[in-house]
């Protein structure tokens, strides 16, 4: 089990952006943990989904499986492609007003030279009768270390002023 987590970069955007990019990963952890609480600018939804990409790679080398509640309703679907995406893990514009998501991505084995899978949780805060949450399982299929991680937004154009990312590296001794 991991037993040091340290803060290796975080960000609280001042103003909109489209994506959120943490570059030159040191390569002296484990594993990785992002954190983030997050809110999309789309003004027709109540929830929103973000991606992630890894070392700038953008060929079909991500899958994903996904399992998200709509309230009591349970779905899940299968995915490959360019990132991973995650569904259900960011609020939308519509959502209870300054609430924001709170979602965790784990990252075991970042330097590995085989596939690398990921885990993710996360929840959107409405403050309302709707409540969103969702997990997945996803996969990077390179050979590199991960020494960079770019996170984006599905349905909104960008995450607005005052979400907040953080990147944690984990030793296991």
């Amino acid at each position: 089990m991991a037993n040091t987590y340290t803060l290796i970069a975080s960000n609280t955007l001042s103003a909109p952006a489209a994506t959120v990019t943490f570059s030159g990963i040191p390569n002296t952890y484990t594993d990785l943990l992002l954190k983030y609480s997050a809110r999309g600018d789309n003004g027709g939804i109540s929830y929103d989904a973000a991606y992630l990409r890894f070392n700038g790679v953008t060929s079909s080398s991500y899958s994903n499986s996904n399992l998200f509640v709509n309230n009591a309703t349970v779905y899940s679907n299968l995915g490959t492609g360019t990132t991973i995406e995650g569904l259900m893990d960011t609020n939308g514009s519509t959502s209870t007003a300054n609430t924001f998501s709170n979602t965790e991505i784990y990252i075991p084995y970042y330097l590995s030279t085989t596939l690398k899978p990921t885990s993710r949780i996360g929840a959107v805060e409405t403050n309302a009768s709707s409540t969103y949450l969702g997990i997945q399982a996803g996969l990077f299929n390179n050979s590199s270390a991960i020494t960079s991680l770019l996170l984006g937004i599905v349905y909104s154009s960008n995450f607005v002023a005052g979400s907040s990312f953080y990147l944690y590296g984990i030793k296991n001794s």
